[in-house]
């Protein structure tokens, strides 16, 4: 499954998950370097503290305890292994010097709106003498200012718990690892990290986001026996089920936050994108292509709240959090509803449904996935109930990225035959067709696709 993934990443994943690895993509002149004022905690030392060949910078995979080569791991300039690396880059491209066209936005301007995904977030005050803007998104903006924990991380007898008690972010716990994530690959509260409808409009593509697939499209360590026990190790599922809850925390608290809208209207980033940009036809034998969504109990012609995550967290809930499941569709359904008539009552169900968000993300994190239930969530996933509810792109990509990734959990795991598995992968690859373009995305082959993947599924049992 792992070679097989990286391949239909690469071809078949839906453009937006993979370009969104590089945060915003818009272009400035070279004169503008200033990041935005903003806290990322500690001295950011720049990724040349990280370099030399007893460190991370070594030109093969030869440590003891890590590769050591992670350096070249993030500077790949082919793969998507490096975005972060490209991501201060891309603003040159000439899709980001479009954008900056469109939005006649100026040095200032985009340094403002840009460069908290597009580098390292860190303040002037906190930047060390090493520290270069040019470099991206570089190894502090991931695991924290190393002022405080670099020497301990360079101790012979220092630990990673040492590491954390002066600075270091605890990414192997999904929570942590989400809430750094997210700043940039859906929105966060500092400057230059939210991709408002304008900037999409200007051409900035759409926002995708899955933990577990994320991190391993970026993964420059190895999950060993000497990371598990330095470390712990979540586990594929657990990442994945955390991610889709606070996935959705952010988007809703986000959501709820003042001045989050555009004169008469609601900053329409937070909605389904292709749910309103279809194809429009006065040809009399032209028929809609709205379907109605059992999930969302609005009229036809109102836009729709992506509510991606709301579907694959409603899967995983009815198998391994019964009691919330329920209260989870039902403040599901009422904040769909109250966003059709008001906008304040939409902020008070949405703060609700944040609210159980959160509760199913803490019941995520405090269990392990046994192979029964994560064939059962597959299996929740790809038909009945919850099928019925992919009618829109945004959903459906995520339904075939989330049966992937739990599938390749239990074959990492050594809870599935990786044999076995691949026999799916044929299957997988259809339904991966289905969302590579979302111009032509059809709901009725999408699901068919999927029932093709669950019956192969099956066969895992």
């Amino acid at each position: 499954m792992g070679e097989g993934r990286t391949s239909r990443v690469v071809g078949a994943l839906c453009a937006a998950a993979v370009l969104a690895i590089g945060g915003l993509a818009i272009g400035l002149g070279r004169s503008a370097t200033a990041a935005p004022e903003a806290s990322a905690g500690g001295v950011h030392e720049g990724v040349a503290s990280c370099a030399g060949s007893t460190c991370h910078s070594r030109q093969v995979d030869s440590g003891v305890n890590v590769r050591q080569n992670e350096l070249i791991t993030w500077q790949d300039p082919s793969s998507v292994a490096g975005a972060h690396s490209r991501a201060y880059r891309v603003l040159y491209d000439a899709r980001g010097q479009a954008i900056i066209r469109k939005m006649g936005l100026d040095d200032g301007g985009v340094a403002r709106q840009c460069l908290g995904c597009h580098a390292d977030p860190a303040g002037a005050g906190q930047r060390g003498a090493r520290f270069q803007i040019s470099d991206g998104v570089g190894c502090e903006a991931c695991h924290g200012g190393s002022g405080g924990w670099l020497a301990s991380h360079r101790a012979v007898n220092g630990s990673h718990a040492d590491n954390v008690s002066r600075g270091m972010k605890a990414l192997e716990n999904p929570r942590v690892r989400a809430g750094v994530c997210l700043d940039c690959h859906f929105g966060g509260n500092r400057p230059g990290q939210f991709v408002s409808h304008e900037i999409m409009s200007a051409g900035h593509p759409r926002v995708a986001f899955e933990l577990d697939l994320f991190s391993s499209l970026q993964q420059h360590w190895d999950v060993d026996a000497d990371y598990v026990k330095r470390k712990t190790y979540a586990g594929g599922v657990k990442t994945w089920a955390v991610g889709q809850a606070l996935a959705l925390d952010r988007a809703l608290t986000l959501y709820g936050q003042p001045g989050r809208g555009n004169g008469a209207f609601p900053e329409l980033y937070f909605f389904d994108c292709h749910a309103c940009h279809r194809q429009i036809s006065d040809d009399p034998k032209a028929r809609p292509q709205w379907q109605a969504n059992p999930g969302r109990p609005i009229p036809a012609g109102t836009p729709p709240f992506n509510d991606e995550n709301m579907i694959m967290l409603s899967a995983a809930a009815k198998v391994v959090a019964p009691g919330l499941a329920a209260r989870f569709d039902a403040d599901s359904r009422a904040f769909h509803a109250a966003l059709a008539r008001d906008r304040s009552e939409s902020i008070r169900a949405a703060a609700k449904l944040a609210a159980t968000s959160r509760a199913l993300a803490d019941a995520f994190a405090a269990r392990s996935f046994s192979r029964s239930e994560t064939l059962a969530i597959v299996d929740v996933v790809l038909q009945g109930e919850i099928a019925r509810r992919y009618t829109d792109y945004a959903g459906s990509a995520q339904a075939v990225m989330a049966a992937d990734t739990l599938l390749n959990a239990l074959v990492k795991s050594g809870q599935v035959d990786p044999g076995a598995a691949a026999r799916i992968r044929p299957n997988l690859d259809r339904a991966y067709a289905q969302v590579r373009d979302p111009n032509s995305y059809r709901p009725d082959a999408f699901r068919a696709s999927l029932a093709q993947v669950a019956q192969a599924a099956r066969s895992l049992r």
